[in-house]
């Protein structure tokens, strides 16, 4: 109420000298610094002072007119003060007596206060104390359930158990002495769970190791065992297809199902690995025990890679692959099971450094390899191998690759050593025929290749028309079709029937029809030993569908594939080849013993006078040699084979015959000489009618008989012999009766016929009569021969 009066003052005045704003933030309390400092940033600080003086005495004289208006309540308010100064007084001396007889009264009250604060305190003090130790007491607690944890070896709760002492009771513990002492071990016991659980790691490292030799056998024997199930079924499969082929039996079909829980087999322990995995993922540092155990295992490996230079490779294979097996398969189960151990890609990475180690290793050793069945058995082990990874989803292609890239020295192994073996075979062979003498002989060298030429089972002892040579390549060439199948089989290669039949094909080609060949031409045969190497060849060729249906049924391959046409071996067609050879160097070597016997025609007396009454003597031997080449052939070569060997040889006894009228050591010969060897040529006749019916061979209707063989011999002799030479020259009778002779032949043998010299008084008799009439025949025949020459 006192404000609108002091501006109807100052309005009154009107002191145009007094700043309005100054007066207005005086009167309503403001700060005035700023109005000072904006006086004195101008330079005009006496003015402001100049008009806060002006102001204040303005405002005094406010005052003195505001007490003059008042004066009259001052007085009255200064006598009630007086009053009530009266009334303090005797209410300060009640108080002083009052307050006297207070401290009379309450003196031992607060005796009693002082006793009661103290305890107070001292309660205060307990109970802090108190909270104290009862804090003390439970991390107190919390370090022996955690002592007692390290001992029992259960880390993982002794780490939860310091969790709780740094996060909930670390920062509470009011004594800091004891604070400090649990701060300093807790790092020290957290390093003590890691090299303990490291430590733990380290015993397993050793464990495992030890361990992945026998995992990896465990597993590699699996992978064996499934195999044999695949052969066995695939044999079960074979046979139902030949009882159906060949329509014996009824199928019966069973499905065999056998539940194997191979994890269960392949126990092992990686607790450990587990435990320490967690731990250090408790303790934060998860990445370095990830390195650590990476590092570890990667050091393992590199030692399980490296090849024992104290073995050889053949002998260690086996550990060196187990192991490897073990140690991935280990590997396959902390991924799987050790919850981010382990990565997919780190295994790949370190799987592909040990497939790049391993592919280097077998690399160098098939390239220092001998002897097939050592690649062989190790070839088969790898692919066990490899079928065992692959079932825990590793890609072992490269091993595979460097199996396949070694087919064929495989095979240029295993052809170099049935080579030999043939080689021996044929050597030892006395290519004689073999005999049997019991049921199981025969089953064992005849039926179980297919060679028998009859369905029904003969008489024993059986005799073969094979030698002994026969069923023992028989049994190389099965033997070198089951390695070879059991090379590129389990290999990855789906289909390799062409494979295995493209390396029969060699073997058959290659190494036995060129061992049979070089035997041909060896030179040291004897015709009956190279009679049974034809009828060998002969029986090798029809083995050849044989080994065929092997590869096929081994490859499985259905049968009806194999008996397509031309789906067979190239080998048949080279051996049936062989067998010409063979027979070509038989008849060389029949004749060129015929020739020895021929030979003794030089006895023969080319100018008797009389006919000899006796065949001569080298037909006697020539008939018996014969005779026996013609038995021996019709027991072991096939009635094609001896018609050839029966044209071959008789038309080169016919041959000899009519080459001993032109020999150079014949100068001249008689008509007794002819009739002589129109004998012999009327015993040969007779014996090669007699063995044509008799052989059977009238039956094969051919158009050339044995005696057809003789008819050059056989024309020369009726023409010496014939009372009209001359008539050779007639084209329609040398047409139909000496259609076989030679004119220059006839022309030279003719000049050496001389008839019987004459004798006393020979002209005068009948016979004389003949002679001259065959003579002067003769002569015209000669002389019309020379002007057709």
């Amino acid at each position: 109420m006192s404000a609108i009066p002091k501006k109807k003052t100052l309005a009154e005045n009107g002191d145009k000298g007094i700043d309005i704003g100054l007066v207005t933030a005086i009167t309503n309390g403001e700060d005035l610094g700023p109005i000072v400092r904006h006086a004195f940033e101008l330079g005009k600080p006496e003015a402001l002072t100049h008009q806060l003086r002006t102001i204040a005495k303005k405002k005094e004289v406010e005052i003195e007119e505001l007490c003059k208006l008042h004066y009259e309540e001052f007085i009255l308010a200064v006598d009630e003060l007086r009053g009530v100064l009266v009334d303090a007084d005797e209410l300060k001396s009640m108080l002083s007596s009052e307050n006297f007889r207070l401290q009379e009264v309450a003196s031992a009250l607060l005796l009693k206060l002082e006793e009661l604060l103290e305890l107070y305190s001292i309660k205060k003090n307990v109970t802090e104390a108190l909270q104290t130790l009862k804090i003390c007491v439970q991390v107190s607690n919390l370090c022996l359930t955690c002592n007692w944890h390290i001992s029992e070896g259960r880390f993982y709760p002794a780490l939860k158990t310091l969790g709780l002492i740094e996060k909930g009771t670390l920062q509470n513990i009011p004594v800091k002495a004891f604070r400090k002492v649990i701060e300093k071990h807790i790092p020290a016991i957290k390093l003590y769970i890691e090299k303990k659980v490291c430590c733990e790691f380290n015993d397993w490292l050793v464990y495992i190791r030890g361990m992945a030799k026998e995992i990896g056998q465990l597993a590699i024997g699996q992978a064996a065992s499934a195999r044999k199930r695949e052969e066995d079924m695939r044999s079960r499969q074979r046979e139902a297809e030949e009882q159906s082929r060949s329509g014996v039996g009824d199928c019966v079909y069973t499905l065999d199902v056998k539940h194997i829980d191979e994890d269960s087999v392949l126990e092992f322990d990686l607790t450990p690995v587990y435990r320490a995995h967690h731990i250090h993922t408790c303790l934060g540092i998860e990445e370095k025990f990830r390195d650590y155990y990476c590092k570890n295992r990667l050091m393992q490996l590199n030692l399980d890679l490296q090849i024992s230079v104290a073995q050889a490779f053949l002998e260690s294979h086996q550990p060196f692959f187990t192991q490897i097996a073990g140690y991935f398969i280990v590997e396959d189960r902390v991924l799987r099971t050790a919850g981010g151990l382990l990565s997919e890609s780190q295994v790949e990475t370190i799987w592909d450094t040990a497939v790049a180690k391993m592919t280097s290793v077998l690399e160098d050793q098939f390239s220092h390899m001998d002897a097939a069945s050592h690649l062989l058995l190790i070839k088969d082990f790898v692919t066990l191998l490899g079928a065992t990874l692959t079932r825990y989803g590793y890609r072992v292609t490269p091993l595979m690759e460097v199996l396949d890239n070694s087919r064929d020295k495989y095979h240029e192994l295993l052809l170099n050593e049935c080579r030999k073996q043939i080689a021996d075979i044929l050597a030892n062979d006395t290519f004689e025929q073999m005999v049997m003498k019991k049921e199981y002989e025969y089953d064992m060298n005849v039926l179980s290749f297919h060679i028998q030429s009859s369905d029904i089972m003969p008489a024993f002892p059986y005799v073969a028309s094979f030698s002994s040579s026969v069923p023992d390549v028989c049994r190389i060439v099965r033997s070198f079709i089951e390695d070879s199948v059991s090379y590129l089989s389990y290999g990855g290669r789906m289909n390799f029937y062409d494979v295995v039949k493209k390396y029969l094909d060699k073997l058959l080609i290659d190494v036995l029809n060129g061992a049979l060949l070089n035997m041909i031409h060896s030179g040291n045969l004897v015709a009956s030993q190279a009679m049974q190497i034809a009828a060998n060849i002969a029986v090798l060729e029809r083995a050849c569908d044989f080994f065929l249906l092997q590869a096929a049924q081994l490859c499985g391959i259905p049968v009806r594939m194999v008996e397509r046409p031309h789906s067979g071996l190239t080998a048949k067609t080279v051996l049936k080849a062989s067998q010409i050879v063979a027979y070509n160097a038989l008849l060389n070597l029949v004749n060129s013993k015929l020739d020895e016997f021929m030979a003794l025609m030089s006895n023969v007396n080319w100018t008797a006078d009389d006919a000899p009454e006796h065949a001569n003597d080298y037909i006697n031997e020539v008939l018996v040699y014969l005779d026996s080449i013609v038995s021996s052939a019709l027991q072991i070569l096939s009635l094609e084979s001896m018609y050839k060997i029966g044209v071959g040889t008789l038309g080169h006894i016919s041959d000899s015959i009519v080459s001993a009228f032109l020999s150079e050591n014949v100068k001249r010969f008689t008509i007794s000489a002819v009739m002589g060897i129109d004998n012999d040529l009327k015993m040969l006749e007779s014996f090669a009618d007699e063995r044509f019916e008799s052989t059977g061979l009238s039956e094969l209707k051919k158009a050339t008989s044995f005696r057809d063989c003789l008819v050059e011999a056989r024309q020369l002799v009726n023409l010496l012999l014939s009372n009209q030479p001359e008539n050779f020259m007639n084209p329609v009778i040398r047409q139909k009766n000496y259609g076989a002779l030679d004119y220059k032949k006839v022309a030279t043998i003719c000049e050496k016929f001389k008839d019987s010299p004459d004798r006393l008084f020979g002209s005068l008799s009948n016979r004389g009569a003949k002679q001259n009439a065959r003579k002067k025949s003769m002569d015209m025949l000669k002389r019309r021969l020379k002007d057709f020459s």
